[in-house]
């Protein structure tokens, strides 16, 4: 068919299918694709660099289950919980794989298309968006190895024949890079005789063949399943490692970033207003090329941050933070970061790589073992094995300092990080047992023998609420948290793409400045990193002295620009001209 015949969806999906798929015939398949996800191939090309959020924008991020009742379903008790008392908090939830699973806490799944009964229905799901945007899991690198899927590979039937990479035991794969420190490959009886399958996370979970387009047929059904459920972000999970090519690293390769665009292509003629997010645990230079030419993911996790940041306040120091935010591009328009500093995962080292030094990792890994948290590891190419993350709660990780240890100081130091967060350019994302202070799990550990359990605790509803209404550190927490997320969300210069500057300040104090795309607001967020008093005069930030300055934290009125500030330990100011 004649280029200039075909609308422009079809010319370019096509021209991502040239690449991915060369053997097979583009125009065909192009339409397959169209026909599953019930797309027209005129459907209107949505405008380019469009921001799809703003600084009312705040995720949470939780399990389906983390809080559990006796009387109803927990995504319903999640729902009902935060509508009572998160509604003005917060914007958007991610829920973490809420599938039926075999393991790694809803990683493995084995049916992408139905709710895991223990945590409820689709229902629930959609009654969800209707009050949140609401972010899912595609977990597309690997699938569970008691999927239907893989029973099927194993019979040579379909759903499934073809579906699994595998690969000799006998081809050098030296140079794949893996996360984990188990065997690449997993020995499996099938009906054509012994096969050797790839598993880059565990034996239970089995990477799928994207070089195989019935996979990808499958997925695109799963994705258009989700939207019309309601959900619109999209987070792709494990996604650097999707594509496997013998002879290379197997991650971030170019046919990876093909299928993003792809992916992206088709999401957004179908619902315009919808996110890609890429979870690509890596360094941090690879980490960016996420974003494409805006074309890939519309927001890319800022995993320098969690290390960086605990780093500088256990350390009190943050020239390693206020070098990498230096570093760091502004976003494209259209493009913007997914900040956090604790999630379901733990803390990952890999996005340290060039930014601390062998000796500052060990010095924060033994830290976080101080206050409580595990360590897991890796196996790089050459056999060694080095940390992979730290298993930590953020409360727990904020117990203390390098030099003293536990202190007295770990509620100012924890609010110190969400102060940081919220300013920070990008999307800030918090971890639920974050606006709780929970505490390391460590009989969750001793039960399930891993060690991202010791951040994965499970609240029972009545607890929970006991505990947020009556003096305890959860409580102190909770409220300080609702107060600050709230206060963010009313500050045009927190935008998610407002400008952003570092400044100079010395390395006791993290300070950086901020203005709304408009320009009528200015915020200087100014941390101090350590748990000593921190000196600096406002003559420094070279203030506007006609606007009125004024601390948005305190409601302290700045009249004299020239005056000398005090921040105690840990203490932030946001200082803005109203």
């Amino acid at each position: 068919m004649e280029q200039t015949s075909l609308s422009q969806l079809e010319q370019r999906l096509i021209a991502h299918i040239q690449i991915l798929y060369p053997e097979q015939e583009a125009f065909e398949l192009s339409h397959l694709c169209l026909q599953e996800f019930g797309l027209a191939p005129d459907t209107p090309t949505p405008a380019p660099h469009r921001n799809i959020w703003d600084e009312s924008d705040i995720m949470l991020i939780t399990y389906g289950d983390t809080i559990r009742s006796e009387v109803e379903a927990p995504l319903k008790t999640l729902h009902s919980f935060l509508q009572k008392y998160l509604k003005e908090s917060l914007s958007a939830v991610h829920l973490l794989p809420f599938f039926p699973y075999s393991s790694d806490d809803g990683f493995s799944v084995m049916d992408y298309t139905t709710v895991n009964p223990s945590v409820g229905q689709w229902d629930h799901v959609t009654d969800i968006t209707e009050d949140f945007k609401v972010m899912g899991d595609l977990v597309i690198n690997h699938c569970s190895s008691r999927s239907l899927w893989f029973e099927n590979y194993k019979k040579g039937l379909k759903p499934g024949a073809g579906y699994f990479k595998e690969a000799s035991p006998d081809t050098d794969l030296s140079a794949v890079v893996r996360p984990r420190t188990s065997p690449l490959l997993r020995e499996v009886e099938t009906k054509d005789g012994t096969k050797h399958v790839w598993c880059t996370f565990s034996h239970d979970q089995i990477d799928l063949d994207f070089q195989n387009p019935d996979v990808l047929m499958e997925f695109l059904r799963i994705i258009k399943l989700y939207l019309d459920k309601g959900i619109r972000w999209f987070r792709l999970d494990a996604v650097a490692f999707l594509w496997k090519t013998r002879g290379t690293p197997c991650i971030n390769l170019p046919k990876t970033h093909e299928m993003i665009r792809l992916l992206r292509l088709m999401i957004e003629h179908y619902a315009p207003d919808s996110v890609i997010i890429t979870e690509t645990n890596i360094p941090n230079h690879e980490n960016l090329t996420y974003f494409g030419n805006a074309n890939e993911a519309h927001l890319i996790y800022n995993f320098s941050l969690p290390p960086l940041l605990i780093n500088s306040l256990v350390t009190g120091s943050c020239t390693h933070l206020k070098n990498w935010l230096m570093s760091m591009p502004p976003a494209q328009q259209g493009t913007t970061y997914l900040n956090f500093v604790a999630s379901h995962d733990g803390i990952g080292l890999r996005p340290t790589e060039g930014l601390l030094s062998e000796w500052e990792i060990e010095t924060l890994v033994s830290t976080m073992q101080r206050f409580g948290g595990k360590t897991s590891a890796r196996t790089t190419p050459d056999g060694n094995v080095k940390p992979y993350e730290i298993n930590i709660s953020l409360w727990s990780a904020m117990a203390g300092s390098v030099q003293s240890g536990p202190d007295q100081w770990q509620f100012a130091r924890f609010m110190c990080a969400a102060a940081v967060m919220c300013a920070l350019e990008g999307v800030p994302a918090f971890y639920i047992h974050s606006l709780f202070g929970t505490e390391n799990d460590l009989e969750r550990v001793e039960h399930t023998g891993h060690f991202r359990s010791i951040n994965r605790h499970i609240w029972q509803l009545e607890d929970l609420e006991h505990a947020l209404n009556t003096n305890t550190h959860h409580q102190k927490v909770f409220a300080a948290m609702k107060g600050l997320l709230q206060l963010r969300r009313q500050q045009s210069a927190f935008h998610p793409n407002a400008t952003q500057y570092v400044l100079h300040m010395g390395e006791g104090i993290f300070a950086f400045w901020r203005q709304s795309v408009d320009r009528r607001q200015s915020i200087f967020a100014i941390h101090n990193v350590t748990d000593q008093p921190q000196h600096f005069n406002l003559s420094d930030l070279n203030l506007i002295a006609t606007a009125d300055w004024v601390d948005l934290i305190t409601d302290t009125h700045y009249e004299d620009k020239m005056a000398r500030v005090t921040l105690m330990p840990y203490q932030y100011i946001w200082l803005a001209n109203r």
